[in-house]
Order: structure tokens, then C-alpha cells, then sequence
């Protein structure tokens, strides 16, 4: 096994013994040639025991090249491959459907910058944390909106959520709505786990579908949901009304959060309700659902390899090219 280089195999391991030959043979030649050339006294070697040139200092590195561009090539001959997948691993995959409220008053500004832009954050950090499961992402104010069905390739879930913003739908808060479009797009799945995570902040009032009709069909599909009150308590500088330009006016307003409606949501389909007052609390219940909801089960992942000896075997010919270069050039020498 290798343990130096876990991600390194050798198709042929066997020529790897020849590294050791490659300290042994310039000792071996070493002594071959002070058994072979004669030497003589000199009287002092006072006047060239302080000469520092480049030649000086090039000429004990030629060893090392050699040597080097040996080892290239032998490594080379074993054949290295870079392992680019594990070996099947346990791993916990589960359905899941984000629902984000994008009313106006998601712009209310209790948490910092405001509530939307901290909800998206600590949305994303969830789905980093969920490498194996599916997950989905649904969007409501007045009316909802499917922004991305359920994936793996989570990339695509951060990049939707770190896209959203306020005024893309009617206003509105059709809390019913959008349980409704995410429990659509989960009925239909096989996993054995199937959650919604709703996040809102305000009190139903547009769509054509109850809360409690679309709470009902998720209970009957087996469909657990967590819902998510966010805001202050008391007032928060909030959007009042909407210039012509599209830019809204804010003042201080009273924070409405139906979470009787909500408490029902969570119990009727076998979730919790949680309040989220700060950045921090919103953390903590991502993080509590995410503890809650683990299922192991079985993930084959194939191993796919990358031929890495070509790149051995051209670093292995610099080095000789390097070393034939410099005794050509400064380490030049007359017959």
C-alpha cells in the first residue's frame, strides 16, 4: 500500500527498486576513479582556496541531475496513475426542497445587510454540508416558482440561491404556494427521506392554495416539513411601499410572523417550527435540522485514473537537458 502518496499506484511497482541503485552507483565510480587516476603534492593551495565563481558552484550540482533524471525515468518505467475517485464509501442522501420566501419584506434590514441576503448565505453553507443529497429549491412571494428541481450537482442549487432577489414575483407572502410546488416536486421521489425546509417571514396572504390543503398532501406523500420564522421581534426597518423606478421606500415596521400557521405546518407532517432572530439563531437551526436528518446508506463511487508517467518521464529529460546544456556552455571544457 502506498502511504506516502495515497492517490499515487504503480501499474509496475517492480522497477521502483532500482532507485536504490542510484545512490550506489556514483560511490561505485567514485572509487573506481581514485583507484584509476594518480595524484600528486602541491606545495600550498592558499591562492585558490577563495575562488567563488558560477563554474565553481555548478559543478557539485551536475551529480545531482543525473541523478535525478535517473530517478525520473525509473519512476517513469513504473508507471504511475493518480487515483481521481475513492473507494465505496457510507454517505447520507436524503430529498430535500428548500423553499425561500422572496417578499418585500425579506429586505428588512434586522439582520445585516438584511434578512434575504444572510437567509441565502446560511442556505448555502446547509447545502455544502449535504454532499449526497438531492436538493431542490422552490421560491414564493405572491405567487412560487420551481428556481432549480431536485440535483446532486449542488454547484448549480448555490449558484440559483446566490442569485435571488426581491421583486422577481408579485408581491406577496402564498405560503401555501410554495410548500405546495416543493411537495410536487417531491412526491414523486423513491428516497426513503423526503423534507421541505420553508423559510418565511410573514403571514399568508395571496395564492390559491391553503397552507393547511398543501400541508395535508405533504403528510399523505410522507413528506416531513421544517418551518423557518425569520425576524425580530417587535419593529424592523422594512419596505413600506415602491417608487415607479423600482427602488423601495423603508421605514419602521411591525414584524408579522404567523407562526401558529407555522407550528401547525411542522406538526401535522412530523417537523418542528424553529424562530430565527439573528444571523447566529438561523445558523443553529440549519445546523439542528441538518444533525436531525441523517439516513446512511450505500454510495458505489468508480475509480477513474490519470496517467501520470508522461509528466515524469518530460521532467526526467529537463534534467538531462539541463545537465548537457550546462557542460556545453559554462562547465565547458578543453580537450
Amino acid at each position: 500500500m502506498n502511504y506516502l502518496f495515497p492517490n499515487i499506484e504503480f501499474v509496475h511497482p517492480a522497477f521502483l527498486v532500482l532507485l536504490l541503485l542510484i545512490p550506489i552507483v556514483p560511490l561505485w565510480l567514485r572509487w573506481k576513479k581514485r583507484k584509476m587516476n594518480t595524484s600528486f603534492t602541491l606545495p600550498s593551495l592558499e591562492s585558490i582556496q577563495d575562488v567563488n565563481t558560477l563554474r565553481s558552484r555548478l559543478v557539485p550540482l551536475m551529480p545531482w541531475l543525473r541523478g535525478l533524471a535517473c530517478a525520473a525515468f525509473i519512476i517513469a518505467l513504473a508507471r504511475p496513475q493518480l487515483a481521481l475517485k475513492e473507494e465505496e464509501v457510507k454517505a447520507e442522501g436524503i430529498d430535500i426542497m428548500l423553499v425561500m420566501d422572496l417578499s418585500s419584506s425579506m429586505l428588512a434590514q434586522d439582520f445585516k445587510p438584511d434578512r434575504l441576503q444572510v437567509s441565502k448565505r446560511v442556505a448555502i453553507d446547509f447545502v455544502d454540508k449535504r454532499p449526497y443529497d438531492r436538493l431542490g429549491l422552490v421560491v414564493f412571494a405572491g405567487e412560487s416558482f420551481t428556481q432549480c428541481p431536485l440535483t446532486t450537482d449542488h454547484r448549480v442549487v448555490n449558484d440559483f440561491l446566490a442569485n435571488l432577489q426581491c421583486g422577481l414575483l408579485d408581491d406577496g407572502t402564498a405560503i401555501g404556494m410554495g410548500l405546495a410546488s416543493a411537495v410536487n416536486r417531491l412526491k414523486d421521489s423513491k428516497s426513503e427521506s423526503k423534507i421541505v425546509i420553508l423559510l418565511t417571514d410573514g403571514v399568508n396572504n395571496a395564492g390559491y392554495i391553503k397552507p393547511g390543503t398543501a400541508s395535508e398532501i405533504a403528510k399523505e406523500f410522507g413528506i416531513k416539513v421544517y418551518t423557518i420564522g425569520v425576524g425580530s421581534m417587535g419593529t424592523a426597518i422594512s419596505p413600506i411601499s415602491r417608487r415607479a423606478d423600482g427602488k423601495y421606500v423603508f421605514g419602521r415596521a411591525k414584524v408579522e410572523i404567523d407562526e401558529v400557521l407555522l407550528q401547525k405546518i411542522a406538526r401535522d407532517t412530523g417537523g418542528n417550527y424553529y424562530r430565527a432572530t439573528d444571523e447566529q439563531s438561523l445558523e443553529a437551526v440549519y445546523a439542528q435540522i441538518d444533525q436531525l436528518e441523517k439516513t446512511e446508506i450505500d454510495v458505489t463511487v468508480f475509480k477513474r485514473y490519470s496517467e501520470e508517467f508522461r509528466k515524469v518521464f518530460i521532467w526526467g529529460l529537463g534534467f538531462l537537458l539541463l545537465e548537457v546544456l550546462l557542460k556545453l556552455t559554462v562547465l565547458r571544457t578543453l580537450p
